[in-house]
């Protein structure tokens, strides 16, 4: 069996698992943490060994923390936390393109969602927490089993490379892109955040693809993979209807993972990069997760998941022309600021 082969199941099994505990224990807010696991079962190289985890989990409530205190100087100040929070997530975006560090992107979902959920309600700061705790928790430990069940053999040493090396300079112009592009969802969250909670994880994993993208084909692949991930989630819908029960969601949620994961790890050749289908993976988690939700509530599951669709694709539409005015932006200005063209 392929390393590529074990990658994709390592994502199906551990997605499936995290489908079970999440609603199996009826977490709040469980599609939170499902993505949150994928998101660190997407993570190449060998699993976070549990003490890492444990320290991860102890800077997620450190960000947690930092996140309820910007809550009033976003009620009371608001361009003031505004432009902190923008500061911030620049930092968080630039440390991880240095880093090369994909959980990064959990740092930063974390960072943007918990302000707007204070500024909601002090009581949602409390269910996201455990929510973004749960699933980071559940990442790892669901990694490890599936790594125990799939394990990679290790690589020759003189076989072994580290990531990329990439200059301030290109990292600087990168988090730039992605934090002009999730800032202004950001607040816009702030004013109705039961509305536009989901579409910050979104906008955060539109930030970070965009990041990747050439301006060429960045509206292929950030719009391209916004409908792909819709039209994942309504096949997934359609088949849960069938049969609407736990065992059937694991079931389409696992063979949505493995078609997806054979393209992000280049199993199956695709037109489109990694990036593209991790994208398209995260649009179905955070359009089915609010979708399971509204059926149970007994709210019109069709005209709000229409809402979001529409939502997500305009976001992605303002991503795209984020990358495309930024870039030629920097075309015609050589030295511009600090971002020398490469």
């Amino acid at each position: 069996m392929e390393q590529a082969d074990k990658a994709v199941l390592r994502l199906a099994i551990g997605l499936a698992l995290a489908v079970l505990v999440a609603y199996g224990l009826a977490l709040p807010m469980p599609f939170v943490a499902c993505l949150l696991a994928v998101m660190v079962l997407c993570k190449p190289g060998p699993p976070i060994p549990m003490f890492k985890g444990a320290a991860i989990a102890l800077l997620l409530a450190v960000l947690v923390l930092a996140g309820v205190v910007m809550v009033p100087l976003l009620e009371h100040y608001a361009l003031s936390g505004v432009l902190l929070t923008g500061a911030a997530l620049y930092g968080l975006f630039f440390f991880g393109i240095r880093t090369a560090n994909p959980l990064t992107l959990i740092l930063v979902v974390s960072f943007t969602l918990i302000p707007v959920a204070g500024v909601a309600d002090q009581a949602l700061v409390s269910v996201l927490s455990v929510a973004v705790s749960v699933g980071v928790l559940l990442g790892i430990v669901v990694s490890g089993v599936s790594h125990a069940f799939f394990p990679d053999p290790p690589a020759p040493l003189g076989e072994r490379q580290g990531p990329p090396t990439i200059s301030r300079e290109t990292a600087g112009w990168i988090a730039l892109r992605a934090t002009v592009i999730v800032v202004p969802v950001f607040v816009l969250a702030l004013s109705d955040p039961s509305s536009y909670l989901a579409a910050i994880m979104k906008t955060v994993a539109l930030g970070q693809q965009a990041g990747s993208a050439k301006a060429r084909s960045a509206g292929r692949e950030l719009v391209g993979s916004t409908l792909m991930g819709a039209w994942m989630a309504l096949l997934v819908w359609f088949g849960l209807s069938l049969w609407p029960n736990l065992w059937m969601l694991m079931l389409w949620m696992s063979g949505a993972a493995l078609w997806s994961g054979a393209r992000i790890f280049g199993l199956k050749a695709s037109a489109f990069p990694p990036s593209f289908w991790s994208n398209a993976l995260v649009t179905l988690l955070v359009l089915l997760g609010p979708a399971i939700e509204d059926s149970a509530s007994g709210k019109d599951v069709v005209q709000a998941s229409a809402v979001r669709v529409v939502l997500y694709v305009g976001v992605s539409l303002y991503a795209w022309a984020t990358v495309w005015v930024l870039e030629r932006w920097r075309a015609s200005r050589p030295r511009a600021l600090f971002f020398e063209r490469s």
